[in-house]
């Protein structure tokens, strides 16, 4: 499967359409409206190890502010280090239209799961 049919899935998630283990929310939840993703960027696969066929999954946790840009990004879990900052770099340059509660935009944590694949 490729890094687009991954962000896929991670985006049915966020949507709330029940792919189960794409993405977390942390804690009780905080909001009405869950934060949708408006921009994505894929992460870089390192060259070495997309020569090497070597595939592997970062799990971000991130707050997604009030006003829908990704705050204080970190690595939740790896299954492999060479993999972590790329995630790092792709998912904080993502833009989200804000949780909202009772209306009104509200800062909440997510976890976005981030795969590499040698496809």
């Amino acid at each position: 499967m490729t890094w687009r049919n991954h962000l896929c899935l991670c985006l049915l998630a966020l949507f709330g359409l029940g792919v189960s283990g794409q993405l977390a929310i942390a804690g009780e939840k905080p909001y009405d409206e869950p934060p949708v993703p408006m921009k994505t960027v894929a992460p870089k696969t390192p060259d070495q190890l997309r020569r090497d066929g070597v595939s592997g999954m970062v799990s971000i946790m991130i707050t997604v502010d009030e006003k829908g840009f990704v705050q204080n990004p970190t690595v939740q879990k790896s299954t492999n280090p060479a993999f972590e900052q790329p995630a790092l770099d792709a998912v904080s340059q993502w833009k989200f239209k804000a949780a909202k509660k009772d209306g009104q935009p509200v800062a909440v944590k997510v976890v976005i799961p981030v795969k590499f694949t040698t496809d």
